[in-house]
């Protein structure tokens, strides 16, 4: 049997080339105003002892380089926050294996890396309404990064394109501690105090063992 003749694309997935099952995923909260490095690591770091005078701007950069970090990592120094949608496609097989996008990992092994906030359906009603699934439906799998639901009933929304909501947080990363981590943030803080602008001037170069180096080992491989 050929794979277009199967529902919902059935053995091999999502309609969309996506090699997970969401449709959608956003950012919708994120901690814009705890410090990661502290002022006396950024102004040891700086060579400036003693000086206060540059605080307020410190404290924006320091914000900027650990979100720059979390980024580039995939890594949750803080929780954040993320909303995401899935296409009908998902409910094809009992019970529902929905992928996360954004995962993190806990200091506590016992305890998974991210809070599930609500999961949410649209029903086929017209308009359509909003049902929240009760948590007692749904757990976490830490081992696949994935939320597995017990079952959706048959009203979910078939006209809409992602009709399933999940709303989840990623918990602190204990790699954020990690020396290496805070000093490709150091690093890194240095590099944007120094150079205030882009710049054309061929005669800079990346430092050869600088903040990609030092952040490569612990970014996660995509297959």
């Amino acid at each position: 049997m050929t794979a277009d003749a199967m529902l919902a694309g059935l053995p091999f997935g999502a309609t969309t080339r996506n090699p997970f099952n969401y449709s959608k995923v956003e950012q919708i909260g994120r901690d814009n105003t705890t410090a990661w490095l502290t002022q006396t690591e950024i102004t040891n770091q700086l060579n400036l002892f003693g000086d206060t005078s540059q605080s307020t701007y410190l404290a924006s950069l320091e914000l900027a380089v650990r979100q720059a970090i979390e980024d580039f990592l995939g890594l949750s120094i803080f929780p954040v926050s993320y909303r995401v949608w899935y296409g009908i496609e998902s409910l094809a097989a009992s019970p529902l294996s929905l992928d996360l996008p954004e995962v993190s990992q806990n200091a506590n092994s016992a305890l998974a890396g991210v809070t599930i906030t609500s999961l949410k359906y649209w029903t086929d009603a017209f308009p359509a309404v909003s049902v929240t699934v009760d948590s007692s439906q749904y757990y976490y799998d830490v081992s696949g990064n994935k939320l597995i639901v017990l079952s959706l009933p048959t009203s979910v929304n078939s006209t809409m394109t992602a009709p399933i909501v999940l709303d989840y947080a990623t918990v602190a990363n204990p790699l954020a501690a990690y020396p290496v981590i805070k000093q490709a943030g150091l690093l890194l803080l240095t590099h944007l105090y120094n150079n205030r602008s882009n710049t054309t001037d061929k005669r800079l170069h990346d430092i050869p063992f600088g903040v990609a180096a030092l952040l490569r080992p612990y970014k996660p491989l995509v297959m």
